[in-house]
């Protein structure tokens, strides 16, 4: 597994890919803490945060729209199906090379923090915990983009649907107060990644979110196996 890792990184900063996820998520994440942080005189940090989801459901798509659909144009899924690894192996291997380069992304929040603990002391702990919110989200969106890149061979319709079901969850909230149907909206609520995040940014480590996030990352993972699983024995 660890074989895929290093290539799928390698493969995001062989190309440019990888440079402008860096770039784009730097430069937003810059303007929103010069304006939130240092133009308020504020040491929290969570508008910061808030205002980055959308970006995050931009950029994952990027991240992850070649992982399969590219191997499968260029035929080389198939080395990858033929190779001495398991199909478990493979779809986490591309999962934690995503996932790892989500974690590069989010790393100068740690950045940030300290530049602020140098004018003010913060809440290490309510930082640490919606940390911990941002990557297991971002886990779970990966997770779920990458069982759209494993439908198709365009990357370009892989990005495009991922970016529309990113949309879709990051609007769930606003579509449940529209809906005067309790249980449609009990339901919408519950499967809401904002409200789930919202336990982390308030500080609260709410186990039921955390198992919310990792049963997501489960679940498009086992999807993705078994896509493969039909397409080797097709």
């Amino acid at each position: 597994m660890s074989a895929i890792i290093k290539r799928e990184l390698s493969s995001y900063f062989n190309s440019a890919i990888g440079y402008i996820v860096l770039a784009v998520f730097y430069f937003f994440s810059g303007l929103f803490f010069y304006m939130y942080c240092l133009l308020s005189n504020t040491t929290s940090m969570s508008y910061v945060f808030l205002s980055m989801l959308m970006i995050v459901v931009l950029i994952i798509p990027i991240i992850t729209m070649r992982s399969f659909s590219e191997e499968k144009k260029q035929k080389t899924d198939q080395a990858l199906l033929t190779a001495p690894i398991s199909l478990t192996e493979m779809v986490f291997g591309k999962f934690f090379g995503a996932f790892l380069l989500y974690c590069m992304c989010n790393a100068v929040y740690v950045v940030y923090a300290i530049i602020l603990s140098a004018f003010a002391p913060i809440d290490w702990a309510v930082f640490l915990t919606t940390m911990l919110g941002m990557l297991l989200m971002g886990g779970a969106l990966i997770a779920i983009d990458l069982f759209i890149s494993a439908l198709t061979e365009s990357q370009i319709i892989a990005a495009v649907i991922s970016i529309g079901v990113g949309l879709f969850i990051y609007m769930i909230d606003s579509l449940s107060g529209m809906i005067s149907v309790e249980w449609i909206t009990n339901l919408l609520h519950n499967l809401s990644f904002d409200a789930h995040f919202t336990n982390f940014i308030n500080g609260i480590i709410n186990f039921t979110s955390v198992l919310f996030f990792i049963s997501v990352i489960a679940v498009f993972l086992f999807l993705c196996i078994r896509v493969f699983e039909k397409r080797r024995w097709s």
